[in-house]
């Protein structure tokens, strides 16, 4: 039996499947490149933009003619696309067998086991090699109530995994050949406040930290408001933990901070990123931007670019604004036209190409520590502490290792190193 996974959407999407691929090979299922030949089809399905949720739409109804010609295949939807109420999805699309809520894989399993007729692990499969870099999924759903997502209708309130079933999870992964794990939440920063004892992040981080074989540590996203001085503190002294914050912004007025219900002011962004750089010296800061939310003026607009161009972050994710039906701020007007969301959007990446490109060229001829994830294209490709992508040639077998590379090219999205030496564990 083969199954098939087609995933979009956020890192937690890719955890999730991940998990479910497991699970199915523990059923003695094997994984097929194509649906077409496939006996189970699992989408994994992203709506927080309009364009994601088009794409999904699109993959789902080339999916009728493979049921079909195979009536026996199993096909799944899981993931933001499905409601509590899943009674029109299953209306619009009879041949899908499954509905199933975000990161449901337990109740895909249930539903596969069921069907077959079949016992949990009943057929034996060999424990397969995982990534080199594994997402690690630690608290669930958002307890925000920003104006313009739709995650927090979809997955719910926050739900934290018990710090000993993250630490059994990540002590597996790395006896699998994964050095280095990303924990995952929608707001990762609010870990543990509905835990016995309530741990928070900083907890977890030392805990993690204790395993061996695990080289590096990253977490994401983070709420600006749950970035805590413990937090803070972690990672400037934790020698696993990266030197690598997510921190979305999404505006810098605060006009339209708090029509998105943000919680925050830009001075208070400023003073909390201010804060991160003096603790953690060459920390790489990346963000999150959403221009043309409704009201934006073009005074709105040029104070974001202005908090860009001044704070300079390693990263920017800039989208625009996609009405999202049944949040806050679908009841807004939505008065900033696709044209002027595009040519906003452009300025911001442009802006961000160059400062990219600057902070990179000042990395030339240094020396940095590489974590090798795989081969691509002929070449060795890694990410530094601070999560920037370094290819380099070499005949050896680097998969998995550190490396020392000294930076002989540097673009804004990635580097070329020359290979000096390995890092010796």
């Amino acid at each position: 039996m083969k199954y098939h996974i087609w995933t979009i959407g956020c890192q937690m999407n890719k955890a999730d499947s991940r998990h479910a691929a497991q699970e199915l090979k523990a059923l003695g299922y094997v994984p097929s490149k194509s649906a077409d030949d496939a006996d189970l089809i699992l989408l994994n399905t992203c709506v927080v933009r309009q364009s994601a949720e088009n794409k999904v739409y699109g993959r789902l109804s080339s999916l009728k003619p493979i049921k079909r010609n195979n009536p026996e295949a199993i096909i799944a939807v899981v993931g933001c696309l499905v409601e509590e109420d899943s009674t029109s999805l299953q209306q619009r699309f009879p041949f899908v067998d499954a509905f199933l809520r975000p990161s449901d894989m337990e109740g895909l399993i249930r539903f596969v086991t069921d069907r077959l007729g079949r016992e949990r692990y009943q057929v034996a499969h060999p424990a397969s090699q995982v990534p080199v870099s594994c997402y690690v999924p630690v608290v669930h759903g958002c307890d925000n109530f920003c104006t313009y997502c739709v995650v927090r209708l979809r997955r719910g309130r926050e739900r934290s995994h018990p710090v000993a079933e993250i630490v059994e999870e990540v002590q597996c992964l790395t006896e699998l050949g994964a050095r280095e794990v990303t924990l995952l939440g929608q707001n990762v920063d609010a870990y543990g406040h509905d835990l016995p004892g309530r741990p928070d992040l900083a907890d977890l981080l030392h805990a993690v930290h204790e395993i061996d074989n695990l080289w590096r540590i990253r977490f994401l996203t983070s709420h600006p408001n749950g970035m805590s001085e413990k937090i803070i503190e972690a990672v400037a002294t934790l020698d696993k933990v990266c030197e690598h914050i997510e921190l979305p912004v999404q505006a810098g007025h605060d006009r339209t901070l708090k029509r998105m219900a943000r919680g925050y002011t830009t001075e208070q962004y400023r003073h909390l990123v201010s804060k991160i750089r003096e603790r953690v010296p060459g920390v790489a800061l990346a963000t999150d931007v959403i221009v043309g939310f409704p009201g934006e003026t073009e005074e709105h607009f040029e104070a974001t670019y202005k908090l860009l161009a001044e704070e300079r972050f390693d990263v920017v994710h800039v989208a625009a604004y996609s009405l999202r039906p049944g949040t806050a701020a679908a009841r807004l007007d939505n008065d900033v036209s696709p044209t002027e969301k595009d040519r906003r959007r452009r300025l911001i990446e442009e802006l961000q190409q160059q400062i990219a490109s600057e902070i990179n060229h000042d990395l030339l001829k240094s020396t940095t520590e590489v974590l090798i994830e795989e081969k691509h294209k002929g070449k060795w490709k890694g990410r530094t502490r601070t999560n920037k992508l370094v290819f380099f040639e070499d005949d050896g077998d680097w998969k998995g290792r550190l490396a020392q590379a000294e930076i002989i090219w540097a673009g804004p999205w990635s580097m070329q190193g020359k290979l000096t030496a390995p890092h010796l564990i």
